[in-house]
């Protein structure tokens, strides 16, 4: 019966995102006329522990949303954040892959980086012993550093400042950067993100469309580093064509 009440669920939302639970209750009796209001809050109450509904509000409920942002974690990225984390456990530092771009983006890019984010204090120090383990590393590159020489190197890793109270979040015990902090840092770091510059719409569109975003961590996140005019913009135009 439960299974059968489940699958019966987003036929109620057709028309609708939110519906009250007193509603949704008489949808649910209408087609399973032998169930007692209490045998189907029960139902509901399952059905939201199992990610099926969603309870944003008092009375009122939800299909589930977008799926969250989460990207493979290779082995190597996993042991580089681990040893960081092991020789300076007080900082506050993430780390990711510009290939998490990639399903985002019409165009794939054949290069990729691996971005540590990190204290402006200890960057000097981490990164003499990454090359000191032989890693091609960078701190801060210019566009004529990108340009020379990270363009034409393979396994780079990339050095930068992480901005204060940049929207984080934790995968597999990984800290990354959220989808979020990485749509505002594309509009801002165009020498990073230089080969999402010409696709800038497409990415925001793919982003929104496939996964849960908040724009009010945008917002903020932008606000931080004067560009929530630019990042607001692009958004509205987003969702707008969306």
């Amino acid at each position: 019966m439960e299974q059968t009440i489940k699958d019966k669920i987003p036929t109620y939302f057709v028309d609708q995102q939110a519906i009250s639970k007193t509603s949704l209750v008489e949808l649910i009796q209408k087609d399973f006329p032998n169930l007692k209001e209490s045998s189907i809050t029960v139902y509901l109450s399952k059905l939201k522990k199992e990610g099926v509904l969603k309870n944003p509000s008092r009375g009122k409920y939800t299909l589930s949303g977008k799926d969250r942002f989460i990207p493979v974690i290779d082995t190597k990225l996993k042991r580089l954040y681990n040893k960081i984390k092991k020789d300076y456990p007080f900082i506050e530092f993430c780390v990711w892959n510009t290939l998490w771009l990639n399903e985002f983006m019409r165009h794939q890019p054949f290069k990729f980086y691996t971005i540590i984010e990190l204290e402006k204090d200890v960057a000097q120090s981490i990164f003499y012993k990454l090359k000191d383990q032989g890693k091609t590393v960078f701190i801060e590159p210019d566009a004529e550093t990108f340009e020379l020489y990270i363009h034409n190197s393979d396994d780079v890793i990339i050095l930068k400042q992480l901005v204060s109270e940049a929207p984080l979040a934790e995968i597999e015990n990984i800290v990354i950067p959220s989808l979020e902090k990485l749509l505002v840092d594309m509009l801002i770091d165009t020498n990073l993100f230089g080969a999402q510059q010409s696709e800038l719409e497409f990415i925001y569109r793919s982003a929104f469309e496939k996964f849960e975003i908040s724009k009010s961590k945008m917002k903020r996140y932008a606000h931080r580093r004067n560009r929530e005019m630019e990042v607001e913009h692009l958004s509205n135009l987003t969702l707008a064509n969306n």
